[in-house]
């Protein structure tokens, strides 16, 4: 039998995603001015950035990093155990840890590579790691790099997850979990997942993407509102591509576990450490969410505004109660029509599809911030419920594209 080339499975897959209108296309921001960004010649109001508090382009946070990069250069030049990691570096770590309560941090370069790395380098072969089914990817991901046994529990699933550990009695035991689901918008019970890992000598462990910054008391994330610490959650991840504007991820725990990962994770070993600039940045970043509860309070009075608006104008609204909004939509071409719309009307709002989410369950991922003003929020439900009724007029039976 003839092998088949790389080149030829590829322009197949590209033109089975034709067939099914599913192609994917990168959109060029030309410019971008807070939530207002220019795509194609036209400006407009973007509802898709996780950039929560709107310290992406804070004065403070872009002098950091321009200062930084002009007196220790732009890259790190090395991996962090090699000559790579910079006082930025470690300075971002002990002020993350103490911030937090824990012992120790490790910065990545990363949030993808930071749970890549505690995967390999905590469960191997005999070992298992149980996620809820509606984790990202990364974390999926890692379990598969580590070679451990992967086992998923419905969404939100206490019992589910209980059982999938209790039939699992050798080797160690990870119970791995977001806090705030990226594409649901709604939140993790963490409560319940502490008592059943510690009824289960599991380890939990929490990424907290999209809840650092912006929940719990002084921005200290999900496992803060829920009330636990790091004896509850002996392993926290912290991207920083969210509300705190900029790019990697803080790794805390124990100075026993970080020091096992720091030592032995090949995606720490072998990746260029991040930029020196971009670990000052996050330090001004950290600085200005400590001291800034305001921001905090209006991106929450904005979620409750647009929730409030939704009901009223019948939008087909999820229970979340965080920045994340998904319209759910169902059809993937219902989806794309009224982004379009929406687009047409000023407003950024990608739609988010298969594979990203299961199959029938295609939406909108609204994501609100506190440079978003009371008026851009009402303008954009007005948008919604005229796009909405428009796309009545599609058949019933329409196929799913």
């Amino acid at each position: 039998m003839a092998r088949i080339l790389i080149s030829d499975k590829v322009k197949a897959e590209k033109l089975a995603r034709i067939n099914t209108q599913s192609v994917r296309q990168r959109r060029i921001i030309q410019a971008r001015d807070g939530v207002i960004v220019k795509c194609d010649g036209k400006e407009l109001v973007n509802f898709s950035s996780n950039d929560y508090l709107g310290l992406s382009q804070h004065l403070d946070v872009v002098s950091a990093l321009q200062e930084s990069a002009a007196y220790h250069g732009v890259g790190s030049t090395g991996s962090a155990l090699v000559c790579g990691y910079h006082q930025e570096h470690a300075s971002l770590e002990k002020e993350t840890a103490e911030w937090l309560g824990y012992e120790k941090a490790l910065y990545f370069g990363s949030g993808y590579l930071a749970n890549l790395a505690v995967m390999q380098s905590l469960l191997g072969a005999g070992d298992v790691c149980v996620q809820d089914k509606l984790n990202h990817a990364c974390l999926l991901d890692g379990a598969r790099l580590a070679y451990c046994e992967l086992k998923r529990y419905p969404h939100a699933d206490v019992s589910a997850a209980l059982r999938q550990l209790t039939s699992h009695r050798d080797g160690a035991a990870m119970l791995a979990t977001d806090s705030v689901f990226s594409m649901d918008g709604d939140m993790a019970p963490l409560r319940d997942l502490v008592l059943l890992t510690r009824t289960q000598d599991a380890m939990l462990y929490v990424d907290d993407a999209h809840g650092i910054g912006v929940l719990g008391p002084e921005g200290r994330g999900s496992v803060a509102a829920a009330k636990l610490t790091s004896k509850e959650v002996p392993l926290l991840v912290l991207p920083m591509g969210k509300a705190f504007g900029g790019q990697g991820a803080i790794l805390c725990g124990s100075e026993a576990i970080i020091g096992h990962i720091s030592e032995t994770a090949r995606p720490y070993l072998f990746s260029t450490a991040p930029p020196p600039a971009m670990a000052a940045a996050m330090r001004a970043s950290l600085k200005l969410i400590r001291s800034e509860p305001w921001r905090r309070a209006k991106l929450a009075s904005l979620i409750a505004r647009f929730r409030r608006a939704g009901m009223r104008h019948g939008l087909p609204l999820h229970d979340s109660q965080t920045a994340i909004q998904p319209i759910m939509l169902g059809n993937n071409e219902k989806a794309l029509k009224i982004a379009k719309s929406l687009e047409i009307q000023g407003y950024l709002v990608t739609a988010i599809r298969p594979p990203t989410v299961p199959d029938g369950q295609a939406r909108l991922r609204v994501t609100l911030t506190a440079l978003h003003t009371e008026e851009q929020v009402d303008g954009l439900i007005k948008a919604l419920a005229f796009a909405l009724e428009d796309s009545r007029r599609l058949p019933e039976n329409h196929a799913e594209a």
